[in-house]
């Protein structure tokens, strides 16, 4: 049973998320305490030392983030729940970090739980600190270039400069990593989730299996189909699709 935290400055909120975990995930979890506020809720945490806390963004004396900052060393599961913007959304997905959106969906909550309880068991039960400081990281920064993402692998967390990032190729339910001056490794997601945190980032899908960083192309090869051939002379097929739109992107150079 995840010993868990509930921490939201809304009553409402904290009675809503309470009867939600008890109807869909009373097998796995067991709330042992709630707060309100930044200060109730780093008392309430000291006290109950639980495996998850479930934690607001927006409170009245100060934000989630703070709270965490404040509190130290983090050891135990966050989800953050949350009504922020896109931009916010993506430095959670950046930062490998979990989070549910304001109204929350009984599938979304079970969810995260299953995922909390998975870390708790793995090699990944202490990994927050790095995670939360990928995410404050990238929520303070704008610049793309400045941005780093989260990497998990069976042994290691890579925290990874979005800007060293050469390309991404598919590999049935994993995708691999290529980088500037650095092996690739290969992460236990789709390439599709990850096309869907780069697509605003300099990235562009060139075929169903080939993610490139266009500020790494050297040229585009039109023989044997068509090959993206990137720095180090890697190279990635094109699919026909694609080849206009890489071509135009190289008339605006």
């Amino acid at each position: 049973m995840l010993r868990t935290v509930i921490i939201d400055d809304e009553l409402r909120a904290r009675e809503a998320i309470h009867s939600l975990l008890q109807i869909y995930c009373k097998d796995d979890v067991i709330v042992v305490g709630q707060a309100k506020n930044l200060r109730t809720g780093i008392e309430t945490i000291k006290e109950h030392k639980p495996d998850l806390v479930l934690l607001d963004i927006k409170m009245p004396d100060g934000s989630g983030f703070d709270l965490l900052v404040r509190y130290g060393k983090i050891d135990f599961q966050v989800v953050f729940i949350t009504a922020f913007e896109e931009y916010a959304i993506r430095a959670f997905k950046f930062s490998a970090l979990d989070y549910i959106l304001k109204p929350i969906e009984p599938d979304e909550l079970k969810r995260v739980i299953n995922k909390a309880k998975y870390l708790l068991q793995s090699k990944e039960a202490n990994t927050m600190d790095v995670r939360f400081e990928t995410l404050l990281s990238n929520l303070k920064n704008q610049d793309y270039k400045d941005k780093k993402i989260v990497l998990k692998t069976t042994e290691n967390i890579h925290v990874i400069p979005i800007d060293d990032v050469i390309a991404l190729s598919s590999d049935r339910n994993y995708t691999r990593f290529y980088f500037v001056n650095k092996p690739n490794i290969i992460v236990s997601k789709t390439l599709k989730e990850f096309e869907s945190i780069l697509q605003d980032f300099n990235f562009m899908r060139v075929h169903r299996s080939h993610i490139i960083n266009l500020k790494y192309i050297e040229r585009y090869e039109k023989n044997d189909g068509g090959y993206a051939v990137m720095h180090g002379d890697l190279k990635f097929e094109v699919s026909h699709r694609k080849r206009d739109e890489l071509i135009e992107f190289f008339e605006q150079l």
